[in-house]
């Protein structure tokens, strides 16, 4: 169960991560010019294209951080993506995931049947 304290540290952890995400995005001249929300969720999904490769072929050390796998490298990479553009568009991500968790706890065993 999700305490308000826990929820609040998260929040405010995953809101500082943010500005820096975005503030180091920026930094490297990802931000010159107006963002297109599409490719924005387009980069993301390359990331995790990234992570099922990495997986299908044993999921061996990064390139870059070695003492990760690539499956956990393109993972960091598809949340710091999250963090860079919540900043950005200002969305409250952390709060939302605060409130699905306690969403998804209510819903009742394997809701609606899904096989996966």
């Amino acid at each position: 169960m999700i305490t308000n304290y826990s929820s609040e540290t998260f929040v405010d952890a995953f809101n500082d991560f943010k500005r820096e995400a975005y503030r180091i995005s920026k930094d490297h001249g990802f931000h010159e010019g107006p963002k297109n929300f599409g490719e924005v969720i387009a980069l993301m999904h390359s990331e995790l294209s990234e992570a099922l490769e990495s997986y299908r072929h044993g999921d061996p050390p990064s390139d870059y951080i070695p003492e990760f796998t690539g499956a956990e490298e393109e993972f960091a990479d598809v949340i710091i993506r999250i963090m860079d553009n919540a900043h950005h568009f200002n969305l409250r991500v952390a709060e939302a995931v605060i409130a699905k968790m306690a969403f998804n706890e209510s819903r009742p065993y394997k809701h609606g049947g899904k096989k996966f």
